[in-house]
């Protein structure tokens, strides 16, 4: 087996244990700030490890392990992700140099990534994954003498213990009743590698408490926006460092001269991005805004207490791009049917969606107009009570989504759902298919069209005014949250975030990868 097909054999069982552990992770995290999401930031920066191998032609060990460290810096997600990110790292430039794989490489290669990861941290703090990453390393070297299925078995049940042991050792921990949660998902990355080692199934996890609701109530962190992005070019690590460091805080400055990760959070994201901007060329840029994530993860402990009743309705959700498909399976979509502006799905797969889900009752949100009337037919012939919610755009659908309420049947969901969709302002960046006039002015083929409520309003050759007239045309009216979903080919918004924090300083900004084809930008205001 080639170097490439091992790793990533054994990346797709870390992401099979991150992605099953998800979920429970993401309610254990309160460090260091409470926004619920380090499961999802591990399992997507892992995932992109997995992405990019798959897409990988390298053949020798270096090449790949090169590879594999780029991807996990370019997607790091979060403060958590970034530090995987230089485990990986770390890892990785150790493997490079390892001719065959025992229990004595396995203790350097992870002490190769403990250094690694302790050496990005300004202020390494003790009961989080770097404890985690450290006792794992120590560990190996204790029993580097076993061979490397037994040695990993041993590391899984000694990283549990460490992960156990977090919680005497971080004051919020103790308080909220937790374990870190970036240290317990370290330990089921392990986990899932050790059981491809030993040609297992995953095992089942280990009987571990779920977050009580004392950790629900967390305060807010200091600061708003968690700000992730990537800078390229000739850089000096140093001198951004010192930059950033007057901006916020939770700061990771990684990677070398030619590409840096940064993560800050910070009420400025747009400032961040200004100096990124200075410096050399941004992507990869990712702003949450973490106030409205504690608030849903506290509303998701609280809603667990006590369990809740079954579903009453279920939704299927007419979705393209896969980060807009993790936006909608994050909301509470349960099936997804791949569809967007050049593939429409059939009533029969829409039938077959809505008939899969669990609850018995289902919404069908469309996301298109095009696809609004075959998912009329796709209910009418359902066998259980199935509505459809007109949604004619995936920024509607999300809206509506949000209004989503579980307990209650389709027929009460769905005036809710209506109203919320009808609440929010859309705008779109595509690209022109053929040569058009637009308000007396030429756009040629292949060049950029603005749309506000698929009504063509602006159109030109460079993607940043186009962009901006739509925004300017959505923001007229008072607005306080304004959402951007980036497409396939991502354009890069480091200026126009930058302008729009300063025109609008009360603005709610959120900006996600969406993925979706065609479509560079989507935009939706409320």
């Amino acid at each position: 087996m080639s170097p490439r097909d091992q790793a990533i054999r054994l990346v797709r069982g870390a992401v099979a244990a991150l992605e099953r552990s998800r979920s429970r992770i993401d309610d254990l995290n309160v460090y260091p700030v409470p926004d619920g999401d380090t499961g999802t930031n591990l399992a997507l920066t892992a995932r992109a490890v997995l992405e990019d191998l798959e897409g990988s032609t390298a053949d020798d060990s270096a090449t790949v392990a090169r590879e594999a460290t780029r991807a996990a810096l370019m997607g790091a997600r979060g403060n958590s992700g970034v530090i995987l990110s230089q485990i990986v790292r770390g890892i990785g430039e150790s493997l490079a140099a390892e001719e065959s794989i025992d229990g004595p490489a396995v203790a350097r290669v992870l002490r190769a990534g403990s250094d690694a990861a302790y050496r990005a941290v300004r202020k390494p703090v003790e009961g989080t994954m770097l404890t985690a990453i450290r006792a794992l390393a120590e560990a190996a070297e204790a029993e580097q003498s076993r061979p490397v299925g037994e040695l990993l078995e041993l590391l899984v049940a000694k990283g549990e213990e460490a992960v156990a042991r977090t919680q005497e050792q971080l004051d919020v921990l103790r308080e909220a009743g937790v374990v870190d949660a970036g240290a317990a998902g370290l330990v089921e990355l392990l986990r899932g590698i050790a059981s491809v080692v030993a040609g297992q199934p995953l095992p089942d996890e280990p009987p571990v408490e779920r977050a009580s609701v004392e950790a629900a109530h967390q305060e807010l962190s200091r600061f708003r926006y968690c700000t992730t992005f990537v800078i390229e070019g000739d850089l000096d690590p140093d001198a951004l460092e010192a930059e950033y460091e007057q901006l916020g805080d939770s700061l990771l400055v990684v990677g070398d001269e030619h590409a840096l990760k940064i993560h800050v959070h910070t009420d400025d994201p747009g400032a961040a991005l200004a100096i990124g901007t200075h410096v050399g060329a941004i992507e990869n840029v990712e702003i949450a805004d973490m106030h409205r994530q504690t608030q849903a993860r506290e509303r998701r402990l609280l809603a667990a207490v006590p369990d809740p009743p079954p579903a009453a309705a279920g939704v299927v959700a007419v979705v393209a791009g896969t980060g807009n498909r993790r936006l909608f399976e994050s909301l509470g979509a349960t099936q997804i049917v791949e569809g967007g502006q050049t593939m429409n799905p059939s009533a029969a797969e829409l039938l077959a969606a809505v008939e899969a889900t669990k609850a018995p009752e289902a919404l069908l949100l469309p996301n298109n107009p095009n696809i609004v009337l075959v998912s009329e037919q796709a209910v009418s012939l359902a066998a259980k009570p199935a509505r459809v919610v007109p949604t004619t755009s995936i920024q509607a659908g999300l809206a509506a989504l949000v209004a989503f309420n579980p307990e209650q049947s389709a027929e009460e969901n769905e005036a809710a759902m209506v109203e919320a969709a009808a609440r929010v302002a859309t705008g779109a960046v595509t690209t022109a298919s053929r040569d058009v006039q637009l308000n007396g002015r030429a756009v040629g083929v292949g060049q950029y069209v603005g749309l506000l409520e698929d009504e063509p309003v602006a159109g030109g050759a460079e993607f940043e005014p186009v962009a901006r007239a739509i925004i300017d045309r959505l923001l007229a009216e008072p607005r306080e949250v304004v959402t951007l979903l980036t497409g396939e080919e991502e354009p890069d918004l480091s200026r126009l975030l930058a302008e729009l924090e300063q025109s609008n300083p009360e603005l709610e900004i959120e900006v996600h990868e969406g993925g979706q084809p065609h479509y560079p930008l989507l935009v939706s205001a409320e």
